[in-house]
């Protein structure tokens, strides 16, 4: 009774303001958190035979609901406040700040996040069934395994696990201050570590990824927290705008502040895959199903990429030549690892999983310019080149992986580089995209990888890095090495035994493998149209 009279003095108390929540710029969430809550109730009142096909729709449609909420909210973007929307405020104290930034990120991670559900729903694996084991329970390669594959069980529940994930990103990417920014990165992790998990071939393997996946992720978030305790600890207070005003307010580089950076950064570097937090990239990439690979390889990225630059351009933008030269570091050491190392691959999805390292710190540079334009002139910001760097870099990796599903043996998937060999010769179409999405990572002009490049090397270029620069541009021919040798193994190599074959896909991953396509030439020959949709976006509230 006494702790209940404790509670109604706190609610009643005059000083603690109500919340004020903005319903209207939260819709686009609102939506997609309510898509993940109905593919709940599909898995419970549908009946099985027809669960499956109930959450590819449920799922995809929804985020298109989505989609559509975020276009209309970019469309209401306001001139008249450097096209940024007022900060929506939720808990009094502006937790979440719906920007300019934050909705261009919802977008890319909604449009990615509907190209990997078509992936997920992908059913040509064992005679008609999904890339996800029929039950995660039963122990790989034995006698239950056998009976579920037998009974065509499937793991529905992998729709609205993805769901919730892409929840997660969307918070994480307007998330304004520390703690918030911790419960997305929370509810955008969990379900990713169950979905590594649930390969249908290579079981043991998969397992193995989920399972450091998680340990390295817990470790990381772990530093996060621990860096956002720092944080509160000089400033008071976990806002963003808060944590600011107290470093620019500051007379030196208090240890306090630079433990802050350096622990806050351990947890958002991770999640991007810089060096030297990048180990769980390869096994997890190779482990996963394809599909779930694709879905963290692009959306994942992109939030992870628009939360670090929030934290460190808005909450530590006061301290920014104290972080400034580490980033630049991390940036040199994750293209530099990314680029030599996907040399050495022999297996097609850990040398992407290396490429994404390499992009990762590419896109480093882009932001370790801090660049935010001057007044009067168009040039491409540091925020905006990253957007587009991220779009160019997720619809290529989107496509690769989706290739990668199709390419097969009689084990499976076939991931061995030599097994691609001759590729042309058996689908010269599917040859023709890989070499569309190698030559767009190479950065090889009338791609969108080209354009993404020029922008964030022009950004950093602007910034006063130029030898910054100068290393990625050298970073950039390396990695090509890699890229050239696939479409020299597809093109001009003999086929080991009898070659690769072809898998028959399904509509939906023709009609991904052809958008990705068509996206990755179309905005590279026509990049105007999506140049100026990530300029209009602005900058960061503050």
């Amino acid at each position: 009774m006494i702790a209940i009279d404790r509670v109604l003095a706190v609610v009643d108390r005059p000083d603690i303001p109500a919340p004020t929540i903005d319903y209207g710029l939260l819709m686009p969430l609102i939506v997609v958190f309510a898509v993940a809550m109905l593919g709940l109730i599909v898995e419970i009142v549908v009946p099985r035979d027809k669960r499956f096909v109930s959450q590819v729709v449920v799922a995809v449609g929804g985020l298109l609901a989505g989609l559509a909420s975020t276009i209309k909210l970019y469309l209401d973007l306001s001139e008249t406040e450097g096209s940024v929307l007022a900060r929506g405020q939720i808990g009094g104290v502006g937790s979440v700040a719906v920007d300019g930034p934050g909705v261009v990120t919802w977008g890319l991670i909604l449009v990615f996040s509907i190209l990997s559900m078509l992936l997920f729903a992908e059913r040509s694996y064992e005679g008609g069934l999904s890339a996800f084991t029929g039950r995660a329970s039963d122990a790989p390669g034995s006698k239950d395994e056998a009976e579920a594959t037998a009974a065509r069980l499937e793991h529905t529940e992998v729709f609205p696990l993805a769901v919730f994930a892409v929840v997660g990103m969307m918070l994480f990417a307007v998330s304004h201050d520390l703690i918030t920014m911790f419960v997305a990165l929370e509810v955008l992790s969990l379900p990713l570590y169950v979905l590594a998990g649930l390969a249908r071939r290579k079981r043991l393997i998969s397992q193995e990824a989920a399972l450091k996946y998680f340990l390295l992720g817990a470790f990381a978030s772990a530093f996060f927290l621990y860096g956002a305790a720092l944080a509160y600890g000089f400033s008071g207070s976990l806002n963003l705008t808060e944590i600011n005003a107290a470093i620019t307010a500051r007379d030196d580089a208090q240890p306090l502040i630079l433990g802050s950076i350096a622990m806050i950064a351990v947890g958002l570097l991770f999640k991007i895959g810089a060096a030297p937090f990048h180990s769980w990239t390869p096994d997890v990439y190779q482990g996963a199903p394809t599909p779930v690979t694709a879905f963290m390889a692009s959306a994942t990225k992109v939030a992870a990429f628009i939360a670090l630059m929030r934290v460190f351009f808005v909450g530590f933008g006061g301290a920014s030549w104290d972080w400034r030269p580490v980033v630049w570091a991390i940036a040199i050491a994750t293209m530099l690892i990314g680029s030599v190392v996907a040399i050495a691959q022999t297996d097609i999805k850990r040398m992407l999983a290396y490429s994404s390292v390499a992009h990762a710190g590419f896109a480093l540079v882009g932001f370790s310019g801090a660049y935010m334009g001057t007044e009067g002139t168009e040039s491409v910001t540091s925020i905006s080149a990253v957007l587009f760097y991220m779009l160019a870099y997720g619809l290529a990796t989107i496509g690769s992986f989706a290739v990668v599903m199709v390419v097969r043996d009689s084990s499976g998937e076939t991931t061995a580089l030599s097994k691609w060999a001759g590729l042309a010769k058996q689908s010269p179409w599917l040859a023709g995209a890989v070499t569309v999405y190698m030559l767009s990572f190479m950065g090889i002009p009338l791609t969108a990888g080209f354009i993404g490049k020029w922008a964030v090397f022009s950004a950093a270029w602007a910034g006063g890095t130029p030898a910054l620069v100068v290393f990625a541009v050298l970073m950039s021919a390396v990695a090509a090495v890699f890229y050239l040798r696939v479409i020299v193994l597809m093109y001009f190599a003999e086929p080991v035994g009898e070659g690769p074959t072809i898998a028959l896909p399904s509509v939906l991953t023709t009609v991904v493998i052809a958008l990705t396509v068509i996206g990755t030439i179309a905005f590279g020959v026509f990049p105007g149209v999506v140049i100026d949709l990530v300029q209009h976006a602005g900058a960061f509230v503050r």
